[in-house]
């Protein structure tokens, strides 16, 4: 490889880790991470022992039998016999789901959203006064010029244009 070639592809590379979106989805996915610990946490601390109350401690340990009866091998918890649907743990992973989507979108995203809407309003209502000083700046000019047209042509109102075009009768251009 030539030299050149090396340094656009450590340039490329370089501008590539430099974006903000690459770096907000490095922080994402940490911040994702840190967080599933905490949802775990509350569906092995307070889901479980609530589901506990009606039936096991562990909603891990929720399961049906397929086929035949179902036999457990006590030192490694494998079925030895029959065909187990671990439903539990279907359960277990949806719950941990709802409660992170939950979490993300009332904590994350419902107030994002209101945040932007109420910028988006002050954005909005920050042009119109713009564009209202605009306008009536315009007003201004406009009557500024009709007063000079007026008072050149020597009449009292303003003057439409000259179209015979001559200098100083009502043609400001």
């Amino acid at each position: 490889m030539s030299e050149k070639k090396k340094v656009s592809l450590l340039e490329g590379f370089k501008a590539f880790l430099t974006r903000g979106n690459v770096i907000d989805l490095a922080v994402a996915v940490v911040i994702g991470a840190a967080f599933t610990n905490i949802v775990n946490a509350v569906v092995k601390g307070i889901i479980n022992p609530l589901v506990g109350a009606f039936g096991t401690q562990d909603l891990e340990n929720y399961s049906s039998c397929l086929k035949g009866p179902c036999v457990t091998d006590p030192k490694t918890g494998e079925a030895t016999e029959g065909i187990r649907i671990l439903w539990g743990s279907v359960l277990s992973a949806t719950l941990s789901f709802l409660i992170t989507a939950a979490v993300v979108y009332f904590l994350m995203v419902l107030p994002m959203a209101k945040y932007l809407a109420r910028r988006a309003a002050m954005q909005a209502a920050k042009e119109g006064v713009q564009e209202t000083m605009e306008v009536s700046e315009l007003e201004v000019l406009k009557e500024i010029r009709d007063a000079l047209v007026a008072q050149r042509s020597g009449g009292s109102g303003p003057v439409e244009g000259n179209r015979g075009g001559e200098p100083g009768r009502g043609d400001l251009t």
